[in-house]
């Protein structure tokens, strides 16, 4: 573990480098992947790093969360609410869509949750650049298989330093790096709502999904499951399309 440690913060520094820029930050949102991705760019860049919390309706326990991630890391924190923000953004834009009949009541749920995501983005993207600081995401291999990221939400960042390790490999990492133990014990969840957690929306738990990657043999609905998720999100792990010359 020490080794893979050292490799991803080695990795991370020559893309400092390679990129011309100063440092790097880290949305912080109290879960393990983000936890570790602290630990890991307060690592490569000592002082030129930095973890951002961004409520928005959010758990009072996810944010004692991310606390207490940043202060075991030691990682310099900055906090923007965006629950004002995305209150007034959403119901500007569903009041447009109402009064033009156009809304879809069915879709508002997964409406609001991508506008969370990608207000964080807007708001990482523009600390960053006061920085002069690549933005870290905090996608696994479980997470980028099946596609659970918001399009240009959270999965719109410069680096993917996980997204070669499984769920386990990232829990093993943050056992390594002395992450708080309430956080790597704590349900997966990205926050969107009250009660949301990653394997009820997926349908499948990240066991099966680690499985699977490790092309272990697994129940074949998991694996149905799994791949469907895989091709309907290939979308989100390519460039925008554009027609032939």
């Amino acid at each position: 573990m020490e080794q893979k440690v050292e490799k991803l913060v080695t990795w991370l520094q020559e893309q400092v480098k390679q990129a011309n820029v100063e440092g790097l930050l880290v949305g912080v949102s109290g879960g393990i992947d983000s936890a570790v991705v602290a630990n890991l760019i307060k690592r490569a860049c000592p002082e030129n790093s930095l973890g951002v919390i961004m409520p928005c309706k959010s758990q009072s326990e996810d944010q004692s969360h991310a606390k207490s991630v940043v202060e075991a890391c030691d990682l310099p924190v900055t906090t923007v609410d965006l629950t004002k923000t995305h209150e007034v953004m959403f119901a500007t834009i569903k009041q447009q869509l109402k009064e033009a009949g156009t809304f879809d009541e069915e879709q508002e749920k997964l409406a609001d949750a991508n506008l969370r995501a990608r207000l964080r983005m807007s708001t990482l993207y523009t600390i960053a650049t006061n920085h002069q600081y690549l933005v870290v995401g905090t996608d696994n291999a479980a997470e980028w298989y099946t596609g659970y990221f918001t399009k240009f939400g959270d999965g719109g960042v410069d680096l993917v330093p996980l997204v070669n390790l499984t769920k386990g490999e990232v829990r093993e990492m943050a056992e390594y790096l002395d992450v708080p133990d309430e956080v790597i014990h704590k349900q997966p969840s990205a926050g969107l709502w009250e009660g949301q957690t990653d394997e009820n929306e997926m349908g499948t738990s990240y066991a099966m999904i680690d499985r699977h990657l490790k092309g272990e043999e697994i129940p074949e609905e998991d694996r149905r499951i799994i791949e469907s998720l895989h091709q309907r999100s290939a979308h989100k792990r390519q460039l925008p399309p554009a027609p032939p010359k």
